[in-house]
């Protein structure tokens, strides 16, 4: 299990297979949303997200 794909089940509680897909969305076309909802927990998961040196960032819905 690679590293992404453990950080997306520990702390957004992902299956195995949800979080795989998602590290190969990243992988493949360098994005993938992993997450939604208000601004503040927006912000909270992008801090956390840096707290396990991966590079996140967010942005509102379109």
């Amino acid at each position: 299990m690679s590293y992404v794909t453990w950080v997306f089940q520990t702390y957004f509680g992902y299956s195995k297979e949800k979080s795989e897909q998602l590290m190969m969305a990243v992988h493949h076309e360098g994005r993938a949303v992993v997450s939604h909802g208000t601004r503040e927990r927006m912000e909270t998961d992008t801090a956390a997200m840096h707290g396990y040196s991966l590079w996140a960032t967010f942005q509102k819905d379109e």
